[in-house]
Protein backbone atom coordinates (compact mmCIF):
# COMPACT_ATOMS: atom_id res chain seq x y z
CA UNK A 1 0.00 0.00 0.00
CA UNK A 2 3.33 2.42 1.26
CA UNK A 3 4.05 1.88 -2.88
CA UNK A 4 1.02 2.17 -4.43
CA UNK A 5 0.25 5.58 -2.32
CA UNK A 6 4.11 6.36 -3.60
CA UNK A 7 3.33 5.92 -6.87
CA UNK A 8 0.31 7.88 -6.82
CA UNK A 9 1.97 10.75 -5.29
CA UNK A 10 4.37 10.61 -8.32
CA UNK A 11 1.83 10.73 -10.96
CA UNK A 12 0.44 13.88 -8.91
CA UNK A 13 3.79 15.92 -8.87
CA UNK A 14 4.38 14.86 -12.52
CA UNK A 15 0.65 17.06 -12.65
CA UNK A 16 1.45 19.63 -10.68
CA UNK A 17 4.96 20.86 -12.50
CA UNK A 18 4.07 20.01 -16.28
CA UNK A 19 6.98 16.98 -16.91
CA UNK A 20 4.56 14.41 -18.47
CA UNK A 21 2.24 14.72 -21.39
CA UNK A 22 -1.25 15.47 -20.69
CA UNK A 23 -3.53 13.28 -22.04
CA UNK A 24 -5.62 14.07 -24.83
CA UNK A 25 -8.32 16.28 -24.11
CA UNK A 26 -11.45 15.97 -25.84
CA UNK A 27 -13.98 19.00 -26.44
CA UNK A 28 -14.80 20.18 -23.16
CA UNK A 29 -16.57 23.60 -21.87
CA UNK A 30 -16.52 25.47 -18.61
CA UNK A 31 -19.12 24.86 -16.13
CA UNK A 32 -20.79 27.61 -16.85
CA UNK A 33 -22.10 26.16 -20.13
CA UNK A 34 -24.54 23.67 -19.36
CA UNK A 35 -27.94 22.17 -19.30
CA UNK A 36 -30.74 24.74 -18.19
CA UNK A 37 -28.26 27.78 -18.84
CA UNK A 38 -29.33 31.32 -19.50
CA UNK A 39 -27.34 32.96 -22.62
CA UNK A 40 -27.67 37.50 -22.58
CA UNK A 41 -29.60 38.94 -25.27
CA UNK A 42 -28.80 41.93 -27.36
CA UNK A 43 -25.40 41.39 -27.14
CA UNK A 44 -22.62 39.13 -28.93
CA UNK A 45 -21.99 35.69 -27.23
CA UNK A 46 -18.60 34.40 -25.96
CA UNK A 47 -18.59 30.49 -26.43
CA UNK A 48 -15.62 29.10 -25.25
CA UNK A 49 -13.82 25.45 -24.00
CA UNK A 50 -10.67 23.22 -24.58
CA UNK A 51 -10.40 20.27 -27.42
CA UNK A 52 -6.82 18.73 -28.42
CA UNK A 53 -4.26 20.79 -30.16
CA UNK A 54 -5.64 21.90 -33.67
CA UNK A 55 -8.76 19.97 -33.05
CA UNK A 56 -12.16 22.11 -34.87
CA UNK A 57 -14.88 23.50 -32.98
CA UNK A 58 -18.38 23.56 -34.27
CA UNK A 59 -20.83 25.92 -31.89
CA UNK A 60 -24.42 25.34 -33.27
CA UNK A 61 -27.49 27.66 -31.77
CA UNK A 62 -30.19 29.33 -32.71
CA UNK A 63 -29.46 28.81 -36.16
CA UNK A 64 -26.22 29.77 -36.23
CA UNK A 65 -23.03 28.05 -36.99
CA UNK A 66 -19.86 29.19 -35.87
CA UNK A 67 -16.18 27.41 -35.73
CA UNK A 68 -12.92 27.93 -34.29
CA UNK A 69 -9.77 25.64 -33.69
CA UNK A 70 -7.60 25.03 -30.14
CA UNK A 71 -5.06 27.02 -29.90
CA UNK A 72 -1.40 25.80 -28.54
CA UNK A 73 -2.72 25.36 -25.25
CA UNK A 74 -5.81 24.12 -25.85
CA UNK A 75 -8.34 26.59 -25.92
CA UNK A 76 -10.83 27.72 -28.24
CA UNK A 77 -13.30 30.08 -28.32
CA UNK A 78 -16.17 31.41 -31.16
CA UNK A 79 -18.73 34.33 -30.68
CA UNK A 80 -22.40 33.99 -31.64
CA UNK A 81 -23.84 37.19 -33.38
CA UNK A 82 -26.50 39.22 -31.15
CA UNK A 83 -29.36 37.11 -29.64
CA UNK A 84 -33.02 37.58 -29.25
CA UNK A 85 -35.09 36.72 -26.14
CA UNK A 86 -36.35 33.28 -26.09
CA UNK A 87 -38.87 31.49 -23.99
CA UNK A 88 -38.84 28.77 -25.76
CA UNK A 89 -36.00 25.70 -24.50
CA UNK A 90 -33.72 25.11 -26.62
CA UNK A 91 -30.04 23.30 -27.57
CA UNK A 92 -27.05 24.09 -28.12
CA UNK A 93 -24.54 21.90 -30.02
CA UNK A 94 -20.89 21.48 -29.51
CA UNK A 95 -18.84 19.18 -31.50
CA UNK A 96 -14.86 18.56 -32.24
CA UNK A 97 -13.10 17.27 -35.43
CA UNK A 98 -12.35 14.15 -33.16
CA UNK A 99 -16.01 13.30 -33.22
CA UNK A 100 -17.26 13.78 -29.63
CA UNK A 101 -20.57 16.20 -29.13
CA UNK A 102 -22.35 17.73 -26.55
CA UNK A 103 -25.70 18.76 -26.41
CA UNK A 104 -27.02 21.61 -23.96
CA UNK A 105 -30.59 21.17 -23.11
CA UNK A 106 -33.33 23.79 -22.15
CA UNK A 107 -31.12 26.71 -23.36
CA UNK A 108 -33.16 30.27 -22.64
CA UNK A 109 -31.96 33.46 -23.98
CA UNK A 110 -32.76 36.32 -21.73
CA UNK A 111 -30.89 38.83 -19.05
CA UNK A 112 -28.12 37.35 -17.18
CA UNK A 113 -26.80 39.09 -13.68
CA UNK A 114 -23.52 37.91 -11.79
CA UNK A 115 -24.17 38.60 -7.70
CA UNK A 116 -20.87 38.86 -5.56
CA UNK A 117 -19.94 40.07 -2.31
CA UNK A 118 -19.64 38.51 1.38
CA UNK A 119 -22.39 36.97 3.87
CA UNK A 120 -25.44 38.90 3.12
CA UNK A 121 -25.41 38.17 -0.69
CA UNK A 122 -24.36 34.54 -0.01
CA UNK A 123 -27.41 34.64 2.76
CA UNK A 124 -29.62 32.00 1.10
CA UNK A 125 -33.88 32.15 0.47
CA UNK A 126 -34.53 29.84 3.04
CA UNK A 127 -32.95 32.58 5.89
CA UNK A 128 -35.28 35.37 4.60
CA UNK A 129 -38.37 36.83 6.28
CA UNK A 130 -41.76 34.61 5.38
CA UNK A 131 -39.08 31.73 3.60
CA UNK A 132 -41.60 29.23 3.63
CA UNK A 133 -43.86 31.55 1.71
CA UNK A 134 -41.43 32.74 -0.74
CA UNK A 135 -40.25 29.05 -1.49
CA UNK A 136 -43.31 27.51 -1.98
CA UNK A 137 -44.61 30.56 -4.49
CA UNK A 138 -41.03 30.31 -6.52
CA UNK A 139 -42.47 28.54 -9.55
CA UNK A 140 -40.56 29.90 -12.04
CA UNK A 141 -39.34 28.16 -14.78
CA UNK A 142 -37.72 30.87 -16.83
CA UNK A 143 -35.43 31.77 -13.50
CA UNK A 144 -32.07 29.95 -13.54
CA UNK A 145 -29.48 30.34 -11.14
CA UNK A 146 -25.70 28.90 -10.92
CA UNK A 147 -23.70 29.29 -7.76
CA UNK A 148 -19.95 29.07 -7.97
CA UNK A 149 -18.79 26.48 -4.91
CA UNK A 150 -16.11 28.35 -2.76
CA UNK A 151 -12.36 27.60 -4.16
CA UNK A 152 -10.04 30.37 -2.91
CA UNK A 153 -6.42 29.89 -5.45
CA UNK A 154 -3.46 31.20 -5.62
CA UNK A 155 -3.96 31.38 -9.56
CA UNK A 156 -6.19 32.48 -12.17
CA UNK A 157 -8.51 29.28 -12.78
CA UNK A 158 -9.70 28.51 -16.50
CA UNK A 159 -13.05 27.21 -14.54
CA UNK A 160 -15.03 27.64 -11.87
CA UNK A 161 -17.43 24.39 -9.81
CA UNK A 162 -20.98 25.04 -10.48
CA UNK A 163 -24.24 24.25 -12.46
CA UNK A 164 -27.44 25.54 -13.26
CA UNK A 165 -30.56 25.03 -11.84
CA UNK A 166 -34.32 25.56 -12.58
CA UNK A 167 -35.98 28.21 -9.66
CA UNK A 168 -38.33 25.72 -8.58
CA UNK A 169 -39.42 25.49 -4.12
CA UNK A 170 -36.80 22.93 -3.80
CA UNK A 171 -34.09 24.63 -5.39
CA UNK A 172 -34.31 28.61 -4.43
CA UNK A 173 -34.07 28.10 -0.80
CA UNK A 174 -30.51 27.53 -0.61
CA UNK A 175 -30.06 29.94 -3.60
CA UNK A 176 -28.81 33.75 -3.00
CA UNK A 177 -32.07 35.75 -1.66
CA UNK A 178 -30.46 39.40 -2.89
CA UNK A 179 -29.79 37.68 -6.15
CA UNK A 180 -32.72 36.20 -6.25
CA UNK A 181 -35.51 38.65 -5.50
CA UNK A 182 -33.61 41.00 -7.82
CA UNK A 183 -33.85 38.32 -10.05
CA UNK A 184 -37.88 37.71 -9.65
CA UNK A 185 -38.29 41.52 -10.07
CA UNK A 186 -36.67 41.61 -13.13
CA UNK A 187 -38.71 38.64 -14.64
CA UNK A 188 -41.62 40.01 -13.28
CA UNK A 189 -41.75 43.05 -14.69
CA UNK A 190 -40.11 42.67 -18.29
CA UNK A 191 -41.93 38.99 -18.80
CA UNK A 192 -38.43 37.55 -19.85
CA UNK A 193 -36.05 34.64 -18.95
CA UNK A 194 -33.50 35.34 -16.20
CA UNK A 195 -30.19 34.08 -15.50
CA UNK A 196 -28.33 34.64 -11.67
CA UNK A 197 -24.83 33.64 -11.52
CA UNK A 198 -24.15 33.78 -7.67
CA UNK A 199 -20.82 33.83 -6.40
CA UNK A 200 -19.67 34.95 -2.92
CA UNK A 201 -18.62 34.06 0.57
CA UNK A 202 -18.71 35.45 3.74
CA UNK A 203 -16.68 37.13 5.77
CA UNK A 204 -14.43 38.00 2.75
CA UNK A 205 -13.00 42.17 2.36
CA UNK A 206 -13.01 43.32 -1.04
CA UNK A 207 -9.45 42.57 -1.78
CA UNK A 208 -9.55 38.78 -2.76
CA UNK A 209 -12.27 39.52 -5.30
CA UNK A 210 -10.20 42.04 -7.29
CA UNK A 211 -7.97 41.13 -10.54
CA UNK A 212 -4.48 42.37 -10.52
CA UNK A 213 -5.30 44.30 -12.90
CA UNK A 214 -7.73 46.25 -10.82
CA UNK A 215 -5.49 46.81 -8.07
CA UNK A 216 -2.89 48.50 -10.90
CA UNK A 217 -4.94 50.59 -12.25
CA UNK A 218 -5.69 52.62 -9.01
CA UNK A 219 -2.45 54.57 -8.11
CA UNK A 220 -2.89 54.67 -4.04
CA UNK A 221 -3.57 50.61 -4.40
CA UNK A 222 0.14 50.22 -5.93
CA UNK A 223 1.85 48.71 -3.36
CA UNK A 224 -0.76 45.65 -3.46
CA UNK A 225 -0.32 45.35 -7.11
CA UNK A 226 3.48 45.21 -6.46
CA UNK A 227 2.79 42.06 -3.76
CA UNK A 228 0.38 40.25 -6.05
CA UNK A 229 2.88 40.49 -8.95
CA UNK A 230 6.35 39.94 -6.71
CA UNK A 231 4.34 37.03 -4.69
CA UNK A 232 3.96 35.59 -7.97
CA UNK A 233 7.22 35.94 -9.42
CA UNK A 234 9.12 34.78 -6.81
CA UNK A 235 6.48 31.49 -6.29
CA UNK A 236 7.89 30.79 -9.83
CA UNK A 237 11.39 31.06 -9.54
CA UNK A 238 10.61 28.39 -6.00
CA UNK A 239 8.75 26.48 -8.44
CA UNK A 240 11.66 26.09 -11.01
CA UNK A 241 14.14 25.24 -8.59
CA UNK A 242 12.10 22.16 -7.53
CA UNK A 243 11.12 20.99 -10.83
CA UNK A 244 15.34 20.71 -10.90
CA UNK A 245 15.08 18.53 -8.24
CA UNK A 246 12.38 16.12 -9.18
CA UNK A 247 14.30 15.86 -12.82
CA UNK A 248 16.70 14.47 -10.43
CA UNK A 249 14.41 12.25 -7.90
CA UNK A 250 12.12 10.86 -10.80
CA UNK A 251 14.36 7.94 -12.33
CA UNK A 252 15.35 7.12 -8.33
CA UNK A 253 11.26 6.90 -7.81
CA UNK A 254 10.90 4.95 -11.23
CA UNK A 255 12.80 2.70 -10.38
CA UNK A 256 11.89 2.20 -6.76
CA UNK A 257 8.15 1.38 -7.92
CA UNK A 258 9.70 -0.64 -10.30
CA UNK A 259 11.75 -2.61 -7.85
CA UNK A 260 9.42 -2.29 -5.53
CA UNK A 261 11.10 -0.63 -2.97
CA UNK A 262 10.58 2.43 -0.95
CA UNK A 263 10.10 5.25 -2.75
CA UNK A 264 13.00 8.32 -2.33
CA UNK A 265 11.33 10.98 -0.44
CA UNK A 266 9.81 13.64 -3.02
CA UNK A 267 10.85 17.76 -2.93
CA UNK A 268 8.09 19.95 -1.15
CA UNK A 269 6.57 22.01 -3.29
CA UNK A 270 6.37 25.18 -2.71
CA UNK A 271 3.08 26.79 -1.26
CA UNK A 272 2.00 29.72 -3.20
CA UNK A 273 1.90 33.07 -1.74
CA UNK A 274 -1.52 34.45 -2.37
CA UNK A 275 -3.72 30.56 -2.16
CA UNK A 276 -6.32 31.28 0.45
CA UNK A 277 -9.16 33.63 0.66
CA UNK A 278 -7.80 36.40 2.60
CA UNK A 279 -5.18 37.15 0.55
CA UNK A 280 -4.92 39.89 -2.41
CA UNK A 281 -6.87 37.97 -5.87
CA UNK A 282 -7.20 34.72 -4.01
CA UNK A 283 -11.45 34.58 -4.41
CA UNK A 284 -11.21 36.38 -8.13
CA UNK A 285 -8.84 33.88 -9.19
CA UNK A 286 -10.80 31.03 -7.84
CA UNK A 287 -14.57 32.26 -8.35
CA UNK A 288 -14.77 34.75 -11.22
CA UNK A 289 -11.57 34.26 -13.14
CA UNK A 290 -13.60 31.18 -14.69
CA UNK A 291 -16.76 32.96 -15.52
CA UNK A 292 -14.98 35.58 -17.83
CA UNK A 293 -16.28 36.26 -20.64
CA UNK A 294 -19.53 34.64 -19.95
CA UNK A 295 -22.19 37.43 -21.36
CA UNK A 296 -23.50 39.45 -18.68
CA UNK A 297 -25.76 42.65 -18.20
CA UNK A 298 -23.96 43.50 -15.36
CA UNK A 299 -23.33 42.83 -11.77
CA UNK A 300 -25.18 42.88 -8.07
CA UNK A 301 -22.65 43.37 -4.89
CA UNK A 302 -23.13 43.25 -1.32
CA UNK A 303 -19.95 43.79 0.50
CA UNK A 304 -18.35 46.22 2.98
CA UNK A 305 -19.35 44.95 6.39
CA UNK A 306 -15.74 43.39 6.74
CA UNK A 307 -13.92 46.79 5.33
CA UNK A 308 -16.57 48.34 7.87
CA UNK A 309 -13.46 50.51 9.60
CA UNK A 310 -12.62 52.27 6.45
CA UNK A 311 -13.68 55.15 4.45
CA UNK A 312 -11.81 56.55 1.98
CA UNK A 313 -9.51 53.61 0.87
CA UNK A 314 -12.70 51.71 0.65
CA UNK A 315 -13.65 53.67 -2.16
CA UNK A 316 -10.16 53.12 -4.00
CA UNK A 317 -10.32 49.50 -3.94
CA UNK A 318 -13.91 49.62 -4.87
CA UNK A 319 -12.62 51.42 -8.01
CA UNK A 320 -10.44 48.53 -8.40
CA UNK A 321 -12.69 45.99 -8.49
CA UNK A 322 -15.10 47.57 -10.41
CA UNK A 323 -12.81 48.54 -13.11
CA UNK A 324 -10.34 45.17 -13.10
CA UNK A 325 -13.96 43.26 -13.62
CA UNK A 326 -14.78 45.71 -16.42
CA UNK A 327 -11.29 45.16 -18.01
CA UNK A 328 -11.01 41.73 -18.26
CA UNK A 329 -14.81 41.22 -19.10
CA UNK A 330 -14.44 43.60 -22.04
CA UNK A 331 -17.92 44.60 -21.95
CA UNK A 332 -17.42 48.04 -21.44
CA UNK A 333 -18.88 50.00 -18.32
CA UNK A 334 -21.32 47.34 -17.48
CA UNK A 335 -24.27 47.76 -14.85
CA UNK A 336 -22.46 47.76 -11.30
CA UNK A 337 -25.07 47.92 -8.70
CA UNK A 338 -24.00 47.81 -4.69
CA UNK A 339 -25.99 47.79 -1.53
CA UNK A 340 -25.15 50.12 1.40
CA UNK A 341 -24.58 49.04 4.47
CA UNK A 342 -27.72 48.33 6.72
CA UNK A 343 -28.27 50.02 10.22
CA UNK A 344 -26.93 47.45 12.59
CA UNK A 345 -25.38 47.48 16.34
CA UNK A 346 -26.69 49.80 19.17
CA UNK A 347 -27.82 53.40 18.49
CA UNK A 348 -25.69 56.47 19.26
CA UNK A 349 -27.16 59.48 20.83
CA UNK A 350 -24.28 61.86 19.65
CA UNK A 351 -25.58 64.04 17.00
CA UNK A 352 -22.28 63.91 15.13
CA UNK A 353 -22.07 60.71 14.53
CA UNK A 354 -19.44 59.50 12.84
CA UNK A 355 -19.42 55.90 14.48
CA UNK A 356 -18.74 52.54 13.09
CA UNK A 357 -19.92 52.02 9.49
CA UNK A 358 -20.05 55.17 8.66
CA UNK A 359 -17.26 56.52 6.95
CA UNK A 360 -17.71 53.20 4.92
CA UNK A 361 -21.10 54.26 3.79
CA UNK A 362 -20.02 57.59 2.77
CA UNK A 363 -17.32 55.87 0.87
CA UNK A 364 -20.30 54.20 -0.56
CA UNK A 365 -21.88 56.69 -1.88
CA UNK A 366 -19.17 58.11 -3.27
CA UNK A 367 -18.87 55.47 -5.71
CA UNK A 368 -21.72 56.42 -7.14
CA UNK A 369 -19.25 58.82 -8.95
CA UNK A 370 -17.94 55.97 -11.04
CA UNK A 371 -19.93 55.49 -14.29
CA UNK A 372 -22.79 53.49 -14.54
CA UNK A 373 -22.96 52.77 -10.61
CA UNK A 374 -26.16 52.64 -8.41
CA UNK A 375 -26.94 51.88 -5.21
CA UNK A 376 -29.86 50.49 -3.23
CA UNK A 377 -30.03 52.04 0.67
CA UNK A 378 -30.91 49.89 3.26
CA UNK A 379 -31.01 52.55 6.35
CA UNK A 380 -34.38 51.53 7.53
CA UNK A 381 -34.55 47.55 7.27
CA UNK A 382 -31.03 46.43 9.04
CA UNK A 383 -31.50 44.80 12.67
CA UNK A 384 -29.41 46.28 15.39
CA UNK A 385 -28.35 42.86 16.66
CA UNK A 386 -28.54 41.02 14.08
CA UNK A 387 -25.58 41.87 10.85
CA UNK A 388 -27.40 39.73 8.89
CA UNK A 389 -31.29 41.53 8.33
CA UNK A 390 -33.70 38.91 7.04
CA UNK A 391 -35.41 41.35 4.47
CA UNK A 392 -33.73 40.51 1.31
CA UNK A 393 -36.82 41.41 -0.42
CA UNK A 394 -36.28 44.38 -0.57
CA UNK A 395 -32.67 44.35 -1.03
CA UNK A 396 -32.77 42.44 -4.18
CA UNK A 397 -36.04 44.79 -5.17
CA UNK A 398 -34.56 47.82 -4.47
CA UNK A 399 -31.43 46.89 -6.69
CA UNK A 400 -33.93 45.86 -9.28
CA UNK A 401 -35.08 49.98 -9.82
CA UNK A 402 -31.47 51.07 -10.58
CA UNK A 403 -31.42 48.23 -13.13
CA UNK A 404 -35.07 49.11 -14.46
CA UNK A 405 -34.80 52.44 -14.69
CA UNK A 406 -31.21 52.66 -15.83
CA UNK A 407 -30.89 49.39 -18.38
CA UNK A 408 -34.46 48.23 -18.99
CA UNK A 409 -36.01 51.58 -20.16
CA UNK A 410 -38.27 52.47 -17.20
CA UNK A 411 -37.48 56.11 -17.32
CA UNK A 412 -40.21 57.81 -15.03
CA UNK A 413 -39.28 55.01 -12.13
CA UNK A 414 -38.01 56.42 -8.93
CA UNK A 415 -35.43 54.51 -8.28
CA UNK A 416 -33.63 56.26 -5.46
CA UNK A 417 -34.40 58.08 -2.10
CA UNK A 418 -33.28 61.56 -1.45
CA UNK A 419 -30.06 62.52 -1.88
CA UNK A 420 -28.03 65.23 -0.86
CA UNK A 421 -27.27 68.02 -3.37
CA UNK A 422 -26.43 71.54 -1.65
CA UNK A 423 -27.14 73.67 1.27
CA UNK A 424 -27.45 77.22 2.00
CA UNK A 425 -27.53 79.34 5.40
CA UNK A 426 -30.30 81.63 6.17
CA UNK A 427 -30.09 83.37 8.86
CA UNK A 428 -30.06 80.78 12.04
CA UNK A 429 -31.62 78.35 9.30
CA UNK A 430 -29.58 75.88 7.02
CA UNK A 431 -31.28 74.95 3.57
CA UNK A 432 -31.00 71.55 1.96
CA UNK A 433 -31.73 70.43 -1.34
CA UNK A 434 -31.94 67.12 -2.69
CA UNK A 435 -31.70 65.11 -5.50
CA UNK A 436 -34.29 62.18 -6.28
CA UNK A 437 -36.79 63.79 -4.60
CA UNK A 438 -39.52 61.42 -6.48
CA UNK A 439 -43.06 63.31 -6.05
CA UNK A 440 -42.53 64.63 -2.94
CA UNK A 441 -40.21 64.40 0.45
CA UNK A 442 -41.95 62.69 3.58
CA UNK A 443 -42.17 61.18 6.77
CA UNK A 444 -41.92 57.60 6.60
CA UNK A 445 -42.52 54.58 8.81
CA UNK A 446 -41.44 51.13 7.41
CA UNK A 447 -42.13 47.61 8.99
CA UNK A 448 -41.01 44.48 7.90
CA UNK A 449 -42.29 43.61 4.18
CA UNK A 450 -44.77 46.26 3.82
CA UNK A 451 -44.54 49.09 1.75
CA UNK A 452 -43.72 52.50 3.58
CA UNK A 453 -46.20 54.52 4.59
CA UNK A 454 -46.34 58.32 5.61
CA UNK A 455 -46.59 59.22 9.01
CA UNK A 456 -49.13 62.61 8.76
CA UNK A 457 -47.56 64.96 11.56
CA UNK A 458 -44.45 62.90 11.87
CA UNK A 459 -41.22 64.49 13.19
CA UNK A 460 -38.17 63.94 10.90
CA UNK A 461 -35.57 62.60 12.75
CA UNK A 462 -31.39 61.60 12.08
CA UNK A 463 -30.22 65.32 11.08
CA UNK A 464 -27.82 66.90 13.13
CA UNK A 465 -26.38 70.26 13.37
CA UNK A 466 -23.51 72.34 13.56
CA UNK A 467 -22.56 75.56 14.84
CA UNK A 468 -19.62 78.24 14.50
CA UNK A 469 -18.58 77.31 18.17
CA UNK A 470 -17.87 73.70 16.26
CA UNK A 471 -20.54 71.79 18.59
CA UNK A 472 -22.83 69.47 16.94
CA UNK A 473 -26.60 69.36 18.07
CA UNK A 474 -29.76 67.44 16.97
CA UNK A 475 -31.49 69.75 14.43
CA UNK A 476 -35.50 70.45 14.61
CA UNK A 477 -35.87 69.32 11.18
CA UNK A 478 -39.02 70.52 8.71
CA UNK A 479 -39.94 69.29 5.13
CA UNK A 480 -40.59 72.54 3.08
CA UNK A 481 -41.87 71.55 -0.51
CA UNK A 482 -38.36 69.58 -2.03
CA UNK A 483 -36.28 70.82 0.89
CA UNK A 484 -35.54 70.36 4.51
CA UNK A 485 -35.17 73.00 6.61
CA UNK A 486 -32.56 72.47 9.72
CA UNK A 487 -32.65 74.97 13.15
CA UNK A 488 -31.90 74.66 16.72
CA UNK A 489 -31.92 77.17 19.49
CA UNK A 490 -28.80 77.04 20.61
CA UNK A 491 -27.20 77.77 16.96
CA UNK A 492 -27.01 80.82 15.67
CA UNK A 493 -24.80 80.57 12.50
CA UNK A 494 -24.73 76.85 10.73
CA UNK A 495 -22.30 75.60 9.25
CA UNK A 496 -22.48 72.38 8.93
CA UNK A 497 -25.15 69.28 8.71
CA UNK A 498 -25.32 65.72 8.77
CA UNK A 499 -28.02 62.94 8.15
CA UNK A 500 -28.09 59.11 9.45
CA UNK A 501 -24.33 59.39 10.07
CA UNK A 502 -24.14 56.75 12.12
CA UNK A 503 -23.85 52.87 12.31
CA UNK A 504 -27.53 52.29 13.79
CA UNK A 505 -30.09 54.50 11.59
CA UNK A 506 -33.30 53.28 12.49
CA UNK A 507 -34.24 56.36 14.03
CA UNK A 508 -33.76 58.42 10.34
CA UNK A 509 -37.53 58.32 8.59
CA UNK A 510 -36.93 60.92 5.74
CA UNK A 511 -38.08 59.29 2.70
CA UNK A 512 -39.23 60.28 -0.74
CA UNK A 513 -43.34 59.56 -1.66
CA UNK A 514 -42.19 56.66 -3.36
CA UNK A 515 -41.17 55.24 -0.30
CA UNK A 516 -36.96 55.19 -0.32
CA UNK A 517 -34.78 56.01 2.12
CA UNK A 518 -32.85 59.22 2.29
CA UNK A 519 -29.14 58.33 1.22
CA UNK A 520 -26.74 59.29 4.65
CA UNK A 521 -25.01 62.09 4.26
CA UNK A 522 -22.67 64.96 5.47
CA UNK A 523 -21.84 68.16 4.38
CA UNK A 524 -18.52 68.73 5.86
CA UNK A 525 -16.87 65.76 4.51
CA UNK A 526 -13.03 65.65 5.12
CA UNK A 527 -12.23 64.18 1.41
CA UNK A 528 -14.25 63.66 -1.75
CA UNK A 529 -14.03 61.05 -4.32
CA UNK A 530 -13.44 64.69 -6.84
CA UNK A 531 -10.04 64.68 -5.64
CA UNK A 532 -8.83 61.36 -6.97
Amino acid sequence: MRNRKSGLFVVAVLFVVGIVSAAPAAVRLPAVFNNDMVLQRQAPVPVWGWADVGEEVTVKFAGQTKTAKAGEDGKWTIKLEALKTSKTPAEMTVTGSGGKSLKLKNVLVGEVWLGSGQSNMEMSVGGCLDARKFIAEADYPLIRMFTVRKNPSGKARDDVIGKWAVCTPQSVGRFSATAYFFGLKIHKELGIPVGLIHSSWGGTRVEPWTPPCGFASVKSLKSISEQVAGASENYRKQLAGVIDQIETWLPKAKKAIADNTDVPAAPNMPRHPLNSSGSPTGLYNGMIHGLIPYAIRGALWYQGESNGNEGESYFEKKKALIGGWRKLWGLGDFPFYFVHLANFRQPNPKPEGGDGWARVREAQVACLSIPNTGMAVLTDIGDARNIHPKNKQDVGGRLALWALAKDYGKKDLVYCGPMYKSFKVDGAKMILSFDHVGSGLMVGKKVGLAPTTKVSGGVLKGFSIQGADKKWYWADAKIAGETVVLSNEKVTKPIAARFAFTTNTEHCNFYNAEGLPGVPFRTDPDWSPDDK
